[in-house]
């Protein structure tokens, strides 16, 4: 088994790491598993994962709600391959760092399921095109 350092890491960032950082974070484990180290964090951490959010992952088969915003480190975008941050234009943070992204994605608080449903569904796709690239599966 590769040592943590073989693998690629990456952190998604968004202001609140209340939804679409962790939806991220959670497809991204859930579909490239013990291949890709996965980190979320926010520059402004909110209180609690964004209960839509929570339902929408919840509707496919992923449990976010025992997850919590996190603070963003200068050691976990240190600590990370790919740095990416969801669509919040002027208010994501700066990431000097190997690889930034940015996902332009509709920002899900206050929003109600329906809303989140497409930005879970996009997000999937993105994740899909970033493991493909980072970490393909290996073939026998």
């Amino acid at each position: 088994m590769a040592e943590s350092s073989g693998k690629p890491s990456v952190l998604f960032v968004c202001v609140h790491n209340a939804g679409r950082s962790q939806m991220a974070a959670a497809w991204l484990t859930h579909l490239a598993g013990d291949r890709v180290e996965v980190r979320s964090a926010g520059s402004d951490p909110g209180e609690t994962v964004n209960p839509a959010a929570v339902e929408a992952m919840a509707e496919v088969g992923i449990d976010i709600s025992a997850e919590t915003p996190k603070i963003l480190t200068i050691d976990a975008v240190r600590e990370s391959d790919v740095c990416i941050t969801m669509g919040c234009g002027d208010t994501c943070p700066v990431l000097p760092g190997k690889r930034s992204l940015d996902w332009k994605l509709d920002d899900p608080a206050g929003q109600g399921v329906e809303a989140v449903r497409p930005i879970r569904d996009e997000i999937k796709t993105f994740v899909q095109g970033l493991i493909a690239e980072i970490a393909p599966e290996a073939t026998a």
